[in-house]
């Protein structure tokens, strides 16, 4: 009996050991498997194109957080009101033809008014009086602020430098029908339209885009081949057979 005993026992061991064998091999050819689709995805991924070239979420091609979830309308109590914030400001001064400055003197008089009635009338009526916060700009976020203008405009400042140099006739011809197209629409829309337009078109194009991904990069792929093929055709017959300026080539220092 007890020969008996130890041989169940001995199986028993021997079951659970190859069992676990079994197991460490499933596991071990499962993360093999793994390994080697990884490769796969990440080509399939490098295949499909993404408008722009972009690589990351369109949530962090615009910079994150906040102002991302304003955009993409990930809040959509804040979004609401800022495009009907902007709107009110739209339509008191293009269609109402209110001007900046009677604005501001009115709202400064209301303000003001409201303000010093309320401070001298709480001592009749027992209420407290208003407490104005004390606003201080402090000097390191003037500085900030102006650290980062300077360098956006010198960066723009370079950016004309190097398309006025003649070392990049494409970016200079994109530059001028950028322009062209631009004047075209100032002379049609005034500065005040125009931006509000661009206010929302950004507050709507990034969301319609994220939700018809694929659709609108399917569109612009077609669109990016059609520009290339007629651009190489134009750079053959036209573009190259204009001289370059006296900068191309040379590094500038």
């Amino acid at each position: 009996m007890a020969t008996d005993h130890a041989g169940d026992n001995d199986s028993f061991v021997d079951s659970v050991m190859e069992n676990k064998l079994h197991g460490a091999h499933d596991s071990s050819s499962e993360d093999e498997k793994k390994v080697k689709q990884s490769p796969v995805v990440d080509a399939v991924k490098a295949k499909i194109y993404r408008l722009f070239g972009r690589e990351r979420p369109l949530h962090k091609v615009l910079g994150g957080g906040k102002p991302a979830d304003i955009f993409l309308w990930r809040d959509k109590k804040v979004t609401v009101g800022v495009l009907g914030f902007a709107t009110v400001i739209w339509a008191l001064f293009e269609l109402l033809e209110y001007h900046l400055l009677t604005l501001v003197c009115h709202i400064l008089i209301v303000a003001l008014a409201v303000l010093f009635l309320w401070s001298n009338a709480s001592a009749f009526i027992n209420t407290a009086p208003p407490q104005i916060p004390e606003v201080v700009l402090h000097k390191d976020i003037v500085h900030g602020v102006a650290s980062a203008l300077r360098i956006e405009i010198n960066r723009a400042l370079e950016i004309l430098r190097d398309i006025a140099s003649g070392k990049d006739l494409k970016k200079f011809l994109v530059v001028i029908v950028g322009l062209w197209v631009v004047s075209i629409l100032g002379n049609i829309w005034n500065f005040l339209t125009l931006f509000y337009i661009v206010f929302v078109l950004l507050h709507t194009v990034p969301v319609l885009y994220e939700k018809y991904e694929d659709k609108f990069d399917a569109f612009a792929e077609k669109a990016e081949a059609e520009i290339k093929k007629h651009y190489a055709v134009f750079d053959a017959n036209v573009l190259s057979k204009i001289p370059r300026g006296p900068l191309k080539g040379k590094k500038l220092e």
